[in-house]
């Protein structure tokens, strides 16, 4: 539930504000503060999602909570209310770091706009914290094999670049894992990782999805909506599955990378971004640009640096790592103590035919923790495998 703080010393602006607002969304909490000393001590004492505050007020005026908000809370969206003679100060405040300004009176399309895009904002911002303090953990890159560290050895000559990166492998070999990395060891680490999955969204939404849309753009549009490479901004965007994405879509991202520009679906407006793409595919993209599916012109903006990822087959050497690794993982989820699983069970495990690679791996140690006894023995395995070829 979205929460805005109205810093405001007019009372009659507060109410109009405040009324505007709730009958635009009745899920809006609204407070008040009718000079910046209180209204500072209430975003000291709360958290907000948006601010509206007045420029020119006595005992604190709106450049000053403006500059306190910043060191409080960087992230916190503000949006300054300015008089017809406040309009060189209201560019001053952009420059400072305000989000948007708004005149008085306030116009209400401009005003609820500029508080829809503020509170998605907010929104993304904070989704994107939480994904930073999982990613390192849930990320790791697990093995030794000469296949494994081929793959690490590039990453730590591509990352520091800002090389696009096109990462090929079969389904569950962990290309997802090679997109964090190159982006946790890139200069960009401490702005977003934004993942989309492009198999996963209908073709008649990917282009929304990427790249936004405004109000009334199609019959669910009921507000804006900022897309994903937007949220990528200062960051970097992976486009995961590619080769399932649709041909309009592709021209979009080709301009997109050209231009560094955006443009919301039902918008005529560019948007410019700062992103960095890393794009995957289980598919051969050459393949599917015989076919016609696949755009060669966008093949050759995203494949500047080519990863492919081995299947698990090819990295054998690291299964008993891996097993060690999903066994006290399960264990901590669990909340139980770490099963082991002997050398001969291990060493069945390495021989069998992973068509699922290390997502199937992961699946198998999890079936066998749960139905084995404190030792998974080679007994436990041959009794799975039997059951599986049946």
């Amino acid at each position: 539930m979205p929460k805005i703080l109205i810093i405001e010393d007019e009372d009659a602006i507060r109410r109009v504000l405040k009324k505007i607002l709730l009958e635009e969304e009745q899920n809006y909490t609204v407070e008040e503060a009718e000079d910046g000393l209180l209204g500072i001590e209430l975003i000291k004492k709360n958290k907000y999602d948006l601010i509206l505050c007045d420029i020119k007020m006595p005992k604190m005026d709106g450049l000053e909570v403006l500059s306190a908000c910043q060191k409080l809370n960087p992230d916190l969206p503000v949006v300054m209310i300015s008089g017809h003679g406040d309009l060189e100060t209201a560019v001053e405040t952009m420059r400072m770091g305000a989000f948007d300004y708004i005149s008085k009176p306030p116009d209400l399309n401009r005003l609820l706009n500029t508080v829809r895009i503020a509170l998605d904002h907010t929104q993304l911002a904070q989704e994107n914290k939480q994904l930073k303090k999982k990613v390192s953990k849930q990320f790791e890159m697990i093995g030794k094999s000469e296949e494994l560290e081929q793959i690490k050895s590039m990453i730590d000559k591509v990352a520091p670049t800002e090389a696009r990166v096109l990462i090929t492998g079969e389904n569950g070999t962990g290309k997802e894992l090679v997109a964090h990395w190159l982006h946790e060891k890139s200069e960009r680490n401490k702005g977003p990782f934004i993942e989309v999955n492009c198999a996963a969204i209908p073709s008649e939404l990917i282009e929304s999805e990427l790249f936004g849309h405004v109000k009334g753009a199609f019959t669910s549009a009921n507000k804006d909506r900022a897309g994903k490479f937007e949220a990528a901004n200062g960051g970097t965007i992976f486009l995961d599955e590619i080769g399932d994405m649709s041909l309009s879509a592709q021209a979009k991202v080709l301009r997109a990378l050209q231009e560094n520009r955006v443009q919301r679906v039902g918008s005529d407006k560019d948007i410019k971004v700062d992103v960095r793409v890393v794009a995957a595919t289980n598919k051969n993209l050459k393949d599917e640009i015989t076919d016609k599916r696949f755009r060669e012109d966008l093949y050759h903006r995203l494949a500047v640096i080519l990863i492919h990822v081995p299947s698990l087959k090819e990295r054998r050497r690291d299964i008993p790592e891996l097993i060690q690794h999903f066994t006290e993982k399960i264990a901590r989820e669990q909340g139980t103590k770490p099963k082991s699983f002997d050398d001969k069970a291990i060493s069945i495990l390495e021989q069998l035919d992973w068509t699922g690679n290390i997502r199937e791996l992961r699946n198998v140690v999890e079936r066998l923790i749960i139905l084995g006894d404190q030792q998974i023995s080679d007994k436990d395995v041959e009794q799975f495998v039997q059951l599986k070829s049946t």
